[in-house]
This record gives structure tokens, sequence and C-alpha cells, in this order.
């Protein structure tokens, strides 16, 4: 966890120099829980990133996805098969929150590549959040929330409930 801390913390440093001029007003830390407790792994989140970025002049939200990150992916496929240099396969993308077990999907893709965090930022920045929201009820409400500053559980995409 101290290096997702981290992480997070030289992302948002970065991120509030490089815009000086027209400074962010928030940032989110989103994290993708699985079948942990959200609360044990966003509170070292909390508790610790504050005191590393007090330059930062922006509200810093926390949020999750309690299951599975990767039914977002799946939502813009025409981009994630770009990425991933193949099509999704057997997997109906036509309703990704109701994806069954979306990561394992996805790893079943990569074929031998690992998937790592860094791996699922780079799949990140590959995709269409716009796509993503149009074809994603989940996403849509987790858009809303940050938008509306509202920190904290982001809606299940397997049932569409909060967690």
């Amino acid at each position: 966890m101290a290096l997702d801390v981290e992480m997070a913390a030289k992302l948002i440093t970065a991120a509030w120099y490089e815009n000086l001029d027209a400074p962010p007003d928030k940032f989110v830390v989103v994290m993708d829980v699985d079948s942990a407790d959200p609360s044990e792994v966003l509170e070292p989140m909390r508790t610790q990133l504050p005191d590393r970025v007090p330059e930062v002049g922006a509200d810093v939200l926390y949020a999750y996805a309690q299951a599975h990150l990767e039914a977002w992916y799946f939502a813009d496929v025409d981009n994630l098969r770009n990425y991933l240099g193949r099509a999704p396969g057997h997997v109906d993308t036509s309703k990704p929150d109701e994806i069954d077990n979306p990561k394992l999907q996805l790893r079943h893709l990569l074929g031998d590549r690992l998937y790592t965090a860094r791996m699922s930022a780079e799949i990140a920045e590959a995709l269409d959040a716009t796509t993503i929201t149009q074809r994603s009820p989940s996403f849509r409400r987790f858009v809303t929330a940050v938008l509306n500053g509202s920190g904290g559980a982001v809606p299940s995409p397997a049932t569409g409930d909060s967690p």
C-alpha cells in the first residue's frame, strides 16, 4: 500500500505543478478493491496521502470500484481491441457491467502478458471515457459522483448497486 500512496502523491504533485496556470480543483484517487473491504483498502490512502501533498491546493476525493474496474474497459470494446491487438473473443461486451469476472476475462485475453496496475493504467489511457459513459451505467454513476464532488463508493459493475 505504501507504494500506492507514493505513486498517487507523485502523480498528484506532478499534475498540480504542470497546471499552475489553471490548477485542477480536485483530484480523484480510484482504487480497485476487488472483494476486499473498501475501508481497509482506502484507509492508508486517506490517512497518508494528505501529508505527502500539502502544497496541493485542491480537494482529493477517494473512490473505489468494488467489483471489477475491468468491466468498464470492456465498454469501449473498439479501443480495448486496439490495445489488445485482438477481438474480445466470447466476452459479450453489449452489457459490460454484467460481464462475469471481467478481470479474469481480460487476463485470458492478454495471454502470456502479465496484468499489472501499470498495464491497467495503460489500458485506461487507451480508452474513451465518453464511450464508456454511454455504455456502462455504473461508470456513468461514477462520473456523475466525481463531477458532483462526492467521493466514496463507486457502484458495483456486477450488480449496479452501491457497495
